[in-house]
């Protein structure tokens, strides 16, 4: 099992408030590996969406395209094979997800509808609710074929659902939001768990 470093940076507390300094310290959490892939995120700087889940979040997508077992065979990485306009073509497509840490599942939704990739879906997105024993929450959202449900305990690295492409999302992808309180937290990967996944 993939141990989690649950780590929350001390200081003043960075919030959307007009009276927050910019020099304040945004809070942050170190997180289990997100997948199995390598895996590359957009991240949402402070201020450009405000609500919980939302604000301080990345959108993480698979790469792929290199032949790692022939790596003289070429290839560049990627997010889709062919032109993407089939979901099936996203290297994330379908992926497994993992529990970010050790905690309780708080909140399953599911919407049932499959967006075409290039077109923008419509809200809700399915999503879970994660929370640990500190009062950490982190939201997965987009995903599909939810192996979980609301009071379930979780293991850092368990498998809880899949990779999808429904509510506001152009492609397969998984948005991660984190928050203590109402306070949002950046989101670090733990480096560490993520190279034994790598190499093993």
């Amino acid at each position: 099992m993939i141990a989690l470093a649950l780590s929350l940076v001390t200081g003043n507390v960075a919030t959307d408030a007009p009276h927050a300094s910019p020099h304040s310290t945004i809070e942050e959490v170190m997180l289990s590996p997100l997948y199995r892939q390598a895996f590359v995120c957009s991240q949402h700087p402070q201020g450009q969406l405000k609500y919980k889940g939302d604000a301080l979040g990345q959108d993480c997508m698979i790469i792929g395209g290199i032949d790692e077992r022939n790596e003289a065979s070429g290839g560049y990485p990627r997010l889709f094979r062919n032109d993407g306009t089939h979901n099936e073509d996203w290297f994330g497509w379908g992926a497994e997800l993992l529990a970010p840490f050790d905690g309780t599942v708080k909140k399953v939704s599911i919407n049932p509808v499959v967006n075409a990739p290039g077109t923008l879906g419509k809200p809700p997105a399915s999503i879970i609710v994660f929370e640990d024993r500190e009062g950490t929450d982190v939201l997965y959202a987009h995903v599909q074929d939810v192996k979980v449900k609301a009071g379930d305990h979780v293991a850092a690295g368990q498998v809880v659902a899949r990779v999808g492409n429904n509510g506001m999302a152009r492609a397969p992808h998984t948005h991660i939001g984190a928050w203590h309180g109402e306070t949002p937290l950046q989101i670090r990967w733990d480096l560490r768990a993520m190279g034994k996944l790598v190499s093993g």
